[in-house]
Formats: structure tokens, sequence, C-alpha cells
């Protein structure tokens, strides 16, 4: 303790990092190998003698100082042997740039919401990935949570009601995806910080719109973080006492894996997620590539068993103490368990993107010859589910992974114009058309909604020029999106857990889908996709009941694009011979690479 500047006499307060309070700002810090550690900052001139911390059990360190305030920047200065290391807090919820200074938070940092947001059921979500920094602004900026609350009513009139934000933990750098978080508790300050983002989440929730937000769990860094060799400790020159210094350190992002089995890590990554939930009021999470913390080159022989173990406590805990917020998987292995109950064995995940889905899907869909296309490979992708449930998955045509890395937007692949051919434009639509009325959560990713082309990069803002050259094939997304989540009161099925894939056929390249939830008028929907150029004419399907069947949307519709058909589809009647397992039929016209989908009145 320090004769200068003695501490203040109250009994140490509970908590990490800085922790303002009436009398000043207490600091608590992980450093289970320093010899001496002091807080130093802008309060007492950077000096490293002014401030000296209480040696805690277990390699904590504390000090409660009465001279620094909420505003002032700090950091701890650890003195291990002959090293003498500056370190920006691990748990700083505001940092002045990723190699900077802590800042001490205001006491109301985390006040509740005036407002409590009732998030949507899973199986009404209909979620859109954005990229804060190029979601809304001009080339050489970089946007901010400010921006892109200027976007929202574009999103709420689109029918969105959930955005899932790309990491937004501080990185290095101003431009980035997000998946190099340097200081996972800092709010990237490029996008606008902690009260950038807690006003982002306020204007959301006004606009009736879930906010989840990507973490990344699998690496930290690999640059400008501080956690590395945090206290002067390593061995075999790995990273000391946040990862794992041995052969399990390796990821594809660095030696940078965080060490699962190691109280104090785990303790971290747990709070940081509960930071999201529980402080911010984010209304779930995304884990970035799980697969990375449940084994180590993801492989199965390098299981990882205390990673998977942590992935089971965070999801459990998010059950019991927030229940209604979402937690989805990004793992990519069509793997059950990943959303199988922790009672059960399973890491307990909400929900995960589904590889069984997305690449299936593109490829029929990419792929230019009509007789290739398998209708096999669509049914199995509209059927594909994990643990008897349509909502235990994401489905996606698009992603920030699916549309970079030699890949570009669906559009692009089809062709790669500026301006797309009615291929192009009919083919990608047919994709909307199919994780719109898919069993599973669907999800967009920004831009898609107006067939934002080529291919994703963090310095590429979205063209909202184009938004408006494309705004008919917005109202078809938004049309969708309206069927989707029953807005009509005649659509119900879509959200449901029942899905039939009654008519496949692979010679005509024609698929027939039954949804529902309950059954009956209103709540029965039958989907049509036709994957081939050329209508279809007096095309007979089976139906589930007789009588009249609305038809609520055709893609090939003129008002969606000038490249339309405008095949005059419409209204049908069913009669009562039976056709496809289904008591009732009734012939149908389709246009090519088109999507009908029916419904009866209540």
């Amino acid at each position: 303790m320090s004769a200068a500047n003695p501490q203040t006499s109250f009994d140490p307060l509970p908590g990490m990092g800085a922790i303002p309070h009436a009398h000043g700002v207490a600091f608590r810090v992980w450093a289970p190998h320093a010899d001496q550690v002091s807080v130093i900052g802008s309060f007492n001139d950077w000096q490293a003698e002014s401030d000296a911390c209480v040696h805690e059990e277990n390699g904590y360190w504390y000090a409660d100082l009465s001279h620094a305030k909420p505003g002032d920047e700090y950091k701890f200065h650890i003195i291990n042997g002959e090293q003498q290391l500056q370190r920006i807090d691990p748990y700083a919820k505001i940092v002045t740039n990723s190699v900077g200074s802590g800042v001490i938070p205001a006491l109301d940092l985390f006040e509740p919401p005036e407002n409590q947001f009732q998030m949507p059921a899973w199986n009404d979500l209909v979620i859109y990935e954005l990229h804060i920094g190029t979601f809304n602004t001009e080339e050489g900026k970089v946007g901010t949570f400010d921006s892109a609350i200027e976007r929202l009513p574009h999103l709420k009139a689109l029918g969105i009601n959930a955005v899932e934000l790309m990491p937004i933990a501080e990185f290095a750098g101003d431009y980035s995806w997000g998946y190099n978080p340097a200081h996972p508790y800092a709010i990237e300050s490029a996008y606008g910080g902690a009260d950038g983002f807690k006003r982002f989440l306020t204007a959301a929730h006004e606009a009736g719109i879930a906010v989840i937000v990507d973490v990344v769990y699998n690496h930290f860094g690999p640059s400008d973080i501080s956690l590395w060799q945090f206290d002067g400790w390593s061995e075999n020159d790995k990273g000391g006492i946040y990862f794992y210094n041995d052969w399990r350190s390796t990821t594809p992002w660095g030696d940078t894996r965080p060490d699962y089995g190691r109280g104090e890590v785990r303790q971290y990554i747990f709070d940081n997620a509960m930071m999201w939930l529980g402080d911010y009021h984010a209304d779930g999470l995304r884990y970035d590539m799980t697969l990375y913390i449940r084994s180590v080159e993801a492989d199965a022989q390098d299981l990882i068993a205390e990673g998977f173990s942590l992935l089971q406590w965070i999801n459990s805990e998010v059950q019991i103490r927030h229940p209604g917020k979402i937690t989805i998987a990004e793992d990519l292995q069509n793997s059950a368990e990943l959303t199988l109950a922790k009672e059960h064995g399973g890491a307990n995940f909400s929900s995960q993107w589904d590889a069984g889905f997305v690449h299936p899907i593109r490829e029929v869909l990419i792929e230019g010859d009509d007789a290739n296309r398998s209708m096999h490979a669509v049914r199995d992708a509209l059927l594909n589910q994990y643990n008897n449930d349509a909502f235990q998955r994401v489905v996606y045509t698009e992603s920030h992974d699916e549309v970079a890395n030699g890949k570009q937007r669906l559009v692009s692949e089809i062709d790669p114009s500026e301006k797309p051919n009615r291929y192009a434009i009919k083919r990608s639509t047919l994709g909307a058309a199919l994780v719109l009325t898919a069993p599973g959560i669907p999800m967009l990713l920004q831009g898609q909604e107006f067939l934002r082309d080529q291919w994703f990069r963090d310095d590429r803002p979205i063209d909202w020029q184009r938004a408006e050259e494309y705004a008919d094939i917005t109202t078809m997304y938004r049309d969708l999106i309206n069927l989707r989540l029953n807005r009509a009161g005649n659509s119900a099925g879509l959200s449901g857990q029942h899905t039939s894939v009654y008519h496949v056929n692979d010679n005509d390249k024609l698929i027939a889908m039954h949804r529902s939830k309950e059954g009956g008028a209103g709540d029965d929907v039958i989907v049509v996709f036709n994957f081939t150029e050329g209508r279809k004419e007096n095309y007979v399907i089976g139906l589930p009941q007789g009588g009249e069947w609305k038809l609520r949307f055709n893609s090939d519709a003129t008002l969606y694009n000038e490249e339309m058909d405008e095949t005059p589809s419409g209204d049908i009647t069913a009669s009562e011979e039976g056709k496809d397992g289904l008591g009732y039929s009734a012939p149908i016209t389709i246009g090519a690479y088109a999507c009908l989908i029916y419904s009866q009145d209540k």
C-alpha cells in the first residue's frame, strides 16, 4: 500500500477490472506470477510507485483509490522479476483504442433500460446479419452504431425482428470483420464504444428488433492483445496465463486459444457472455466457430473436453439467468450434440448455423445446367433438423463466411456482372423463398434484400443506391417475411414444426412442400419450387384439404422485377382425386425458377 496515496479503508468490493463507486474506484486484476502490481493512470501521472495493489489470494491483486474517477485512463503496472510490464485491464469496458489505455467507466454504464423488450419466440425470428463497419457509411469511412441506427426503419419495414451483429469487441485498427478481438470486454471505439452500442440497442428495441451479439471465444487477437503473457509468465514461448501453453494453443488464427481448463480463464469468458446479456441487455449470443473450442484442429481425435464443458456451463446459465434469450453455435459439422440439452450430454445451444442447408442449396442454385440440379439434395436440405426440433437450426444462403474467401454473393456467383441477368435474379430470389419458407430460423445477410453483389469486405460499404434500384426485390423479401411471420393470419404453418416434402420430381426439377403448425385452414401452407427454365402448366400436385387454395405469393410476378415472366398462376380448387399420398389435388401453373405459396382462408 502506498504511503503517499493511501487506499480507502472500505472492505474490498466484488468484481474485476475497474469498479467505480461513490467514494472512488476499486481495481482488481488476476496476475498470479507478479511480484508486485500497481495501478497507473491519468489520476497519478502514470507513476508506478504511487498506487500499489494488495496481494489477495489465488493470484488476485486489489486497490481502492479515492482519487480515481470515471473517465480517467488507467493501466496495470506489473513487476515480474526484472520484467516491468504495462497492461490494459483484461476486463476494461472502455479503451481509448486497441493499443491505448483503459478508461474507468461511469457508475451508470450498465443502468437498466427504460423499456423492457420482449424477444420474439425463436420460431418467429427473422435474423439479419449486420456488420456495423459497412452497414451504413461511405467509402473511406467506418460505419458506427449511430449511422446504423439511421437504417433501422428500413429493417423494420422489411419485417426483420432480430439483427445479428458481427463482433463488436475492440479489435486491432478500425477496419475488421471483428473476429480478431483484442479486448473482449471493450466495445470497438471506432464504432462508438459502449455508449454508442447502448444507443443502438435502445433504438433497435424501440423498433421491435432484437440484438444478437457475435462473440469470439475460440481464440483472442492475434494482435494487440494485452492478455498475451499478461503477467510475464509463459511456457514454450506461448501466451501465458490466459492461453494454453502447449500443442492445444494452435488455432487457424495463431497460438491464441484460451485455456478452457483454467478456472480463472473459464470465469473470464463466462463473465463476458453474461456482460452482453445481463449488463448490456442484448438478446442473444452467436458463438464464432465452436468447432475450435471443442477440438484442436477440427479433428474428432483431438477433442478439448473442457472447451465443451465451458459451452455447456455458459449456455445452461443463460437459460437460467436469461430465459428467452438465444444462443447460436457456428459449428458447421451437422452435429446434433451442439443443440442437445446438457442433461443429455449436449452443449445446450438454442440453435446452430446449418451447413446441411446452406451448402447444398447454394450448390443447386449456382449450378448452370438444370439437368444437374438434384431435387433429392433440396429435399434433404429442407428436412435436415436436429433433435426433432425444426428451430434448432439457422437457415441461410448468404453469411459473411459464405460470400468471402473466394466465394461471392449468390447473385454474383450466378452472374458476376454488375447488373445481374435474369437467371441471377430469378435463382437468387428462389433461394430467398427457400430460406424464408424452410423449417428453421431464417437469416439474411445485409444487402441481400436488394441484390448486394460481389463479395463481403470490411472496407466496402453497402451501396444504398442499389436499394433504390432494386426496391422491388426488397418488396419481394418483405412479402416473404410477412408470410413467414403470418402477418395476414393465413400462413401460420410457416412457423410450425411440421414439414413434409411430399412431391419430389427430379426429372422436371420440381418440389412441393407442406408446412403446418396445428393444421387446417389458415395454417396449412403449400410451397412449390420450380428449379428449371420454362413454365409448367396444368401440373398436378397433392393437397391436404379440399376447397379453394389462395395464391399468396408468386416470385415470377413482374411487380418484383422486370426480368420476371409474369406467368399467369392463380388460385386453385382442390378436387377429391388423391395425389402424392394426400387426399386431394389440383393443377397449377408455375413459371421458370419460381416459387408459389398457397394457403386457405380461415
